[in-house]
């Protein structure tokens, strides 16, 4: 994370020419509403990705594929890191943008085969997700200022408080130096806020979207498309001097203003201590029966993901829930779980839901049942073989970085050869 908003700064400081054009590029590059709230939301990989596309649009060489790298952590990051690459540059950063999204790419599509992904979501979720107004900014404010995040826990009070206008004056400022920024990112910034606008004016239709559509599941969450405006964002806070001298003072000034407690609010994401259940799993699948997938933190009550689904390889159930609406139906795998190791019923469904279920009947592929009372069942089900397809997937990816550096080290190579 620390790399990433460090990238985000340096590409800021790269692209100006003054002291103060540098300071306002790096302000907006870094301390935005956009990264500080998806911190907040727990989407670390999404916040990096968004901090990483600045280089991903105006770097080139190593520095542009790295920062490719970095974005794709996330399918949704890497879609980004594509579509900009798509925008900004030539053929070889596209090919290398599409490399890197492989690793989920393919199990998406081998799933869809399969019968057990369509990559849709529900139309209730593109309700939940929709983009929200803030205070005093409504909610097109409040996606101009790259904020608008639908979960309300995730804001800073200081938004909350109406320091949100001061993105609104920070995107008018912005605004003035449009004719130094490059059409390409304006136009990559545009299609950014459009996704968003069309979520909030034409709901239906973002809801049609995300339910049948395979893989506009993406779009649900659409607020989060206004990354793709930050590109265009740090360009025009660096060349604001071209317009007036004093102009990228109050831009820095602003987009401090926008989030002030920015450090403040972010200090709540330290490490600490949770106990992961006991369990000698020795890679094997295991099912905690009636536990649920969201616990609390014990030093504030905030809702934290179970550690142990990240200790361990568990059934999940991917049921979520938002404002008491369930947007995600439990896994069809944990249904079947459920219905055949737990103690407790499970909600009813849909008919039409439970068909899916029964192919988990016969091989529900359980090794360990943990009951409430911390008791361990031992079905005698050995633990699945790592899935080739994937780890080959994974070494791709690792060796992406040194795809990056290639030219680099031809380079240093040629320079090095002896002189005839």
């Amino acid at each position: 994370m620390v790399a990433g908003a460090g990238a985000a700064a340096w590409v800021g400081a790269r692209v100006a020419n003054r002291p103060w054009t540098r300071a306002a590029a790096m302000t907006v590059a870094v301390w935005n509403p956009f990264a500080v709230e998806r911190l907040l939301q727990g989407q670390w990989s999404l916040a990096l990705a968004a901090w990483l596309l600045p280089a991903v649009a105006l770097c080139r060489g190593p520095a542009q594929l790295l920062a490719i790298c970095g974005a794709s952590l996330t399918p949704t990051g890497g879609l980004f890191a594509l579509i900009t690459s798509l925008s900004t540059t030539r053929r070889t950063p596209i090919l290398f943008s599409l490399s890197a999204c492989l690793p989920w790419v393919i199990p998406a599509v081998l799933n869809a085969g399969a019968g057990t992904g369509p990559g849709t979501a529900s139309a209730a979720s593109a309700a939940a997700f929709a983009p929200r107004a803030e205070t005093f900014t409504g909610t097109l404010g409040a996606l101009v200022g790259m904020g608008g995040i639908w979960n309300a826990d995730a804001v800073p009070a200081s938004r909350s408080a109406g320091f949100a206008v001061a993105g609104i004056v920070l995107f008018v400022v912005l605004c003035l130096a449009w004719r130094h920024v490059p059409r390409r990112l304006l136009a990559l910034a545009a299609c950014g806020f459009a996704v968003p606008l069309v979520s909030w004016l034409l709901p239906g239709a973002m809801a049609w979207l995300v339910a049948t559509i395979p893989g506009a599941g993406l779009l649900r969450d659409a607020q989060k498309f206004v990354a793709f405006a930050l590109p265009a964002f740090v360009v025009a806070a660096a060349r604001l001097d071209r317009v007036d001298l004093r102009l990228p003072a109050v831009a820095l000034l602003l987009a401090v203003a926008q989030v002030p407690d920015a450090p403040r609010a972010v200090a709540a994401l330290a490490p600490v201590h949770v106990a992961v259940p006991d369990v000698d799993h020795r890679g094997r699948d295991v099912f905690f029966d009636s536990r649920p997938h969201l616990l609390t933190r014990p030093s504030d009550d905030a809702p934290i993901v179970d550690p142990a689904t990240k200790a361990m390889n568990v059934v999940e159930s991917g049921e979520l829930i938002v404002d008491g609406v369930r947007v995600d139906e439990p896994s069809p795998r944990w249904r079947a779980a459920t219905d055949i190791f737990g103690t407790t019923p499970r909600p009813e469904l849909p008919s039409d839901a439970d068909l899916t279920v029964q192919l988990y009947y016969s091989d529900p592929q359980v090794a360990l049942v943990v009951h409430p009372d911390g008791t361990v069942e031992d079905t005698g089900y050995p633990a699945r073989a790592l899935p080739r397809t994937g780890i080959a997937l994974l070494v791709l990816w690792f060796l992406l970085p040194l795809v990056a550096f290639a030219p680099c080290l031809r380079r240093s190579s040629r320079h090095r050869s002896p002189q005839m």
